[in-house]
C-alpha cells in the first residue's frame, strides 16, 4: 500500500471512529452529529497543521522525545513571536488550548467544561480568519459548544473524543494535493450532505460533472489573481474544482448560500484545500433576494469565473414581489417566474440563478451551469428568453448533455450551460447522453463516466471538434435558424445510404415489390370477404 493510500485509510478510521463514539452515546444519526463530527474532526486537523507549522520552524520541536514537554520550555513571548511567522492558512493556538494539554486534563471533574472552552477559544483567537459572515453581518465562529448535544454523561463523551484523536497525527498528510482532500470531504460527510436539510438542499455535485466544468472553464494555464463565483455553493464541489484547475494561491473565491450547512461544509473544504483566505468571503444568505457581493459603487460584484449547480425548483412565493423591482429589472431581464396556484415548491427557481450570473460576468468572465435538460430546448417563456439573449450577445460557449441519473438523487435529465464573454466563435454542442455505466446507489441508479468518457468530452469540447452522433459545431446564426435550441441532436445530420446498383437489378427490385404488394392485396382481400362471411353468421337472440 503506498504512503497516500495507507494516509487516505488512517483519515477514514479516524472519522469511523468519532462516528463510533457519537452512536455509542445516543448521537447515531441524529441531526446535530454532523456538527460534532465536523467540528471535532476540524479541531484535530487546525491543531495538527499548528503543530507541524510549529516543527517547520523549530527543528528542535521535531527532535524532542515529547513535543509538548519541549513545547513548555518556550515562554509565551517566544511562541507568540513563532506564532507571527506561522502561515496564514494556520490557526493559531495558545498552548493551553493544544490537543496534548486537553488531553493531560480528561480526569479532571468537568471535563466537558474544559473540552467546550479550549474550542470556544480557539473559535475566539481565529475569529477574524476563519469565520463566515452572515447577510446581515453577524460572525459565525469555527467552534460552539459540543458536549450541549449530549444529555448524560457529558464528561465521558468529551474524553473518548479526545482519547480517539491522539491515537492519530495529520501531520503527515499536509503535503498531499486536491484529490486526497477531495476524497476526504466526500468521506467526511457523506451522510450528511442530503436533500433533507431544509429548503437550499446541499446537493453534492458528483466529481466527473465538476472536472468537466473546471477543464472546461479554465484552458489557460498563465492565470493569476482571478475571481470564482458561486451563487448556489452547497459543500463547495464546484469552487473547490475550478481553484484546483487554476491553482489554489491564483485564485479568491466568493460564494453565497442560504443553508448554514452549506456554510459550515463550505469553510472545512476551504481549510482543507489551502483556501483559508477566501473564508471571509463565504456569506450565508439568500444570493436571489439579497446577493451580498457588490462594489464599492453598490452595483454587484462580476466575477471572472462563475460555477454553479443551483436549485432547480424551490418555493420562493414569499419573496417573488420583492424581485419585481426596477434595481432587479437588469439583472433578471427576462422576467421572474409567475407563483403557480398549486405545487409551488416547482418554481423554476434556477431560472433566477441563470440570469444572476450573466449579470455577475465581468467583460472576460467565463461560467459554467448545471440546468435541467428541459431549457435547452424550451420554445417559450423565459427559458427562451435567456437563449436568445445569450445568442445574440454572443456569450454562448456550448452545452454539453449529460447521461440520464448523474445524479442519484434526482431523476432530472441535466446539461452544463457554458458561457463565455469573449467567445467569438462557434458554440460546440455536445450530447453524451448515450455515456457511462449504470450502477446501484443505494436504492437509486447512478450513471457513471469513466476517466476516459470524462476526458473525451473535455477534449472535443475544449477543441470545438464536431464528431458523428456526439457533437456538432453551430454558429450562432445556425442557433438562431432553430428557433434558438441548444439540443445538439437537432442539428446532427440525418443520413441516407445510398447503393449503387445495375438498371437490370433495379427492375429485379421493383418486380418484387410489385408481387409483394400484389399478394398482400390479395391477402386482404380474403380477409375482408371473411370477415363479411362470419358478420352474417351472428343473430339477434332475445
Amino acid at each position: 500500500m503506498t504512503d497516500t493510500a495507507k494516509f487516505e485509510t488512517q483519515t477514514k478510521a479516524l472519522i469511523d471512529d468519532l462516528k463510533s463514539v457519537c452512536a455509542n452515546y445516543g448521537l447515531g444519526n441524529d441531526g446535530n452529529e454532523f456538527k460534532i463530527i465536523t467540528q471535532v474532526f476540524l479541531y484535530k486537523f487546525l491543531n495538527d497543521k499548528y503543530v507541524y507549522e510549529l516543527k517547520q520552524l523549530e527543528p528542535a520541536l521535531v527532535k524532542a522525545k515529547n513535543f509538548d514537554d519541549a513545547l513548555k520550555q518556550y515562554s509565551d513571548d517566544d511562541l507568540e513571536l513563532l506564532g507571527m511567522q506561522i502561515n496564514e492558512n494556520t490557526a493559531q493556538f495558545a498552548p493551553k488550548n493544544l490537543l496534548s494539554r486537553l488531553f493531560e486534563q480528561q480526569n479532571k471533574d468537568k471535563f466537558a467544561d474544559i473540552f467546550d472552552e479550549t474550542f470556544l477559544d480557539v473559535a475566539k483567537a481565529n475569529n477574524d480568519i476563519f469565520s463566515v459572515l452572515t447577510q446581515g453581518g453577524e460572525k459565525v465562529a469555527l467552534f460552539e459548544n459540543i458536549s450541549k448535544y449530549v444529555t448524560d454523561n457529558r464528561d465521558a463523551f468529551c474524553k473518548a473524543l479526545v482519547n480517539k484523536l491522539v491515537g492519530f497525527s495529520f501531520e503527515h498528510i499536509f503535503t498531499q494535493k486536491f484529490d486526497f482532500f477531495a476524497t476526504i470531504f466526500e468521506y467526511l460527510i457523506k451522510d450528511y450532505n442530503t436533500n433533507s436539510g431544509g429548503k437550499y438542499a446541499e446537493y453534492f455535485t458528483p466529481h466527473a460533472v465538476a472536472k468537466i466544468m473546471a477543464a472546461c472553464l479554465v484552458t489557460d494555464t498563465n492565470i493569476n489573481n482571478v475571481t470564482c463565483y458561486d451563487p448556489s455553493a452547497g459543500s463547495g464541489t464546484l469552487l473547490m474544482n475550478i481553484a484546483h484547475a487554476i491553482g489554489e494561491d491564483k485564485c479568491t473565491i466568493y460564494s453565497q448560500d442560504i443553508s448554514q450547512k452549506s456554510s459550515a461544509l463550505l469553510r472545512l473544504n476551504l481549510i482543507l484545500n489551502n483556501l483559508v483566505h477566501s473564508i471571509q468571503n463565504i456569506i450565508q444568505g439568500n444570493t436571489i433576494l439579497k446577493p451580498y457581493h457588490k462594489q464599492e459603487n453598490g452595483q454587484l460584484e462580476k466575477f471572472d469565473y462563475i460555477v454553479s449547480n443551483p436549485p432547480f425548483k424551490l418555493d420562493f412565493s414569499d419573496y417573488s414581489a420583492d424581485l419585481d423591482s426596477k434595481a432587479n429589472q437588469e439583472r433578471f431581464f427576462a422576467g421572474i417566474p409567475n407563483i403557480p396556484k398549486t405545487k409551488k415548491d416547482s418554481m423554476a427557481i434556477y431560472l433566477l440563478f441563470i440570469q444572476h450570473i450573466m449579470h455577475s460576468l465581468n467583460d472576460k468572465g467565463k461560467a459554467a451551469i448545471v440546468v435541467p435538460t428541459g431549457f435547452i430546448t424550451a420554445q417559450s417563456g423565459i427559458d427562451k428568453k435567456i437563449r436568445e439573449k445569450l445568442v445574440k450577445s454572443k456569450m454562448l460557449a456550448g452545452v454539453v448533455s449529460m447521461p440520464s441519473n448523474i445524479f442519484a438523487t434526482t431523476g432530472t435529465n441535466v446539461s452544463i450551460l457554458f458561457l463565455d464573454k469573449t467567445n467569438t466563435k462557434d458554440v460546440v454542442l455536445i450530447d453524451a447522453s448515450n455515456l457511462g455505466t449504470k450502477v446501484k446507489e443505494g436504492k437509486n441508479k447512478k450513471t457513471v463516466l469513466c476517466d476516459f468518457e470524462e476526458q473525451q468530452i473535455i477534449d472535443v469540447f475544449n477543441a470545438k471538434e464536431a464528431k458523428e452522433d456526439f457533437s456538432v459545431v453551430v454558429s450562432y446564426e445556425d442557433i438562431k435558424a432553430k428557433n434558438y435550441s441548444l439540443g445538439a441532436g437537432q442539428y446532427f445530420e440525418v443520413k441516407i445510404e445510398y447503393v449503387d446498383i445495375t438498371a437490370k437489378e433495379f427492375k429485379a427490385k421493383m418486380n418484387a415489390f410489385e408481387s409483394n404488394l400484389e399478394n398482400l392485396f390479395a391477402e386482404s382481400k380474403g380477409l375482408e370477404k371473411e370477415i363479411k362471411n362470419n358478420l352474417k353468421t351472428f343473430n339477434y337472440e332475445s
